[in-house]
């Protein structure tokens, strides 16, 4: 059996990520849905998304594809116990639907529209739930990440060792610490007893360091000294961190390296907060934080507390200061005097009469950056970023 996460027609009002990535490829709790599914059945896991975005994603080999079963799932289906049992249980011609369409589905056949009528013909069984939730929009990501670093802790828990940690270290709870392998911690204070705390493969976490779980730190990322690091947050792989982090998700390769606040947000990939930028997340008049949805055109009530979005390859001046429920799009360069405004579109340059950040200088300022952690911008990355300025305009 083979494994097709594909994305629903909502995908659009995730807005500013699924721009640049398919939901499958979105991290929030310690994994993407991609590597959380493969993890979890064992199986060839693939990518089904927008046309313009399939040159960035494996596609099926003959060679993977076990007698032509595949398992179809909704990418943005919220991670439960009961989901996974039931999913991984159905029988070739089995499918499950909601309001939305299609949840999960197996099959013999190939399929590649995913709309609310289009799928049902290549299901004999069919039975219908109103308890299935998805991800819809990206300040969620950050909403449910507590939860989904205690799913995933547990995941990885049950299949790996950890590796001891240094008895330099002040540690509350090591039982509920996991350690990769070649990660360096050295002379921090890790609280465990708050939740969970992961550190990935060659980490390293710098001396003075101070985490409070639930917390993933993944794969390669650098934890500047000092740094205060609150639940739930994950630094996905890569980044480079440093300052005062508090419920926030940074996807990968990002840097948020210096002092400043960075709370109750999420930051896209391959994006840079210069040194001193901090976002508000609470309003002075503590009122409810009212979010505009791109894709929707709708205002959403996100709550009492929300900081900013902002999609990849996006960066900030030093000293920025970003308002309360911010939502910044992808490929902005960010900078002016005063409080940033909640909306700044793909392709900005600046935020007081701000101008269009021309493609070419966009595609020349991404190289460089990413130049500096031994990347550089593919083929199918620059397409992708040609047809969203292009659709800009």
């Amino acid at each position: 059996m083979t494994i097709i996460l594909f994305d629903n027609k909502a995908r659009e009002s995730l807005y500013p990520f699924t721009q640049t990535k398919a939901v499958a490829d979105l991290r929030f709790g310690i994994f993407t849905a991609k590597e959380r599914w493969k993890l979890i059945s064992g199986l060839p896991v693939y990518i089904n998304t927008d046309n313009y975005l399939t040159d960035l994603y494996e596609k099926p080999v003959k060679e993977s594809i076990v007698e032509n079963d595949f398992l179809f799932i909704d990418a943005a289906l919220k991670d439960e116990d009961t989901w996974r049992t039931q999913i991984l249980s159905l029988q070739i011609g089995d499918a499950i639907y909601d309001d939305i369409g299609l949840i999960a589905g197996r099959t013999v056949n190939a399929i590649n529209d995913f709309s609310i009528n289009a799928t049902e013909s290549f299901f004999e069984n069919v039975s219908v739930t109103d308890t299935a939730k998805r991800l819809q929009y990206a300040w969620q990501i950050s909403q449910w990440n507590d939860e989904q670093l205690r799913r995933d802790f547990l995941l990885l828990f049950s299949r790996m060792q950890t590796q001891p940690v240094s008895e330099t270290n002040k540690i509350i709870q090591p039982e509920n610490i996991i350690v990769e392998s070649d990660a360096v911690v050295e002379n921090c204070i890790i609280n465990a007893s708050t939740g969970p705390v992961y550190i990935g493969k060659n980490a390293f976490v710098m001396e003075g360091s101070m985490l409070r779980g639930p917390i993933a730190i993944c794969e390669g990322v650098t934890v500047k000294m000092g740094a205060k690091i609150y639940g739930a947050t994950t630094v996905g792989p890569y980044c480079t961190v440093g300052g005062e982090i508090k419920n926030s998700v940074l996807q990968s390769f990002s840097n948020k390296a210096h002092d400043g606040y960075l709370g109750d947000a999420v930051i896209g990939s391959w994006c840079n907060l210069g040194a001193g930028t901090s976002n508000s997340n609470v309003k002075n008049s503590a009122t409810d934080i009212f979010m505009f949805n791109d894709a929707t055109k709708e205002n959403f009530n996100v709550g009492k507390k929300c900081g900013v979005v902002m999609g990849d390859y996006s960066r900030t001046a030093i000293n920025t200061s970003i308002n309360t429920g911010s939502m910044f799009g992808i490929c902005c360069s960010i900078f002016g005097e005063g409080l940033t405004p909640t909306m700044i579109d793909n392709f900005s340059w600046g935020i007081k009469n701000a101008s269009v950040y021309e493609i070419h200088k966009a595609i020349e300022h991404i190289n460089n950056w990413k130049k500096l952690k031994g990347y550089e911008l593919s083929a199918a990355e620059i397409s992708v970023l040609k047809y969203i300025f292009d659709k800009r305009q």
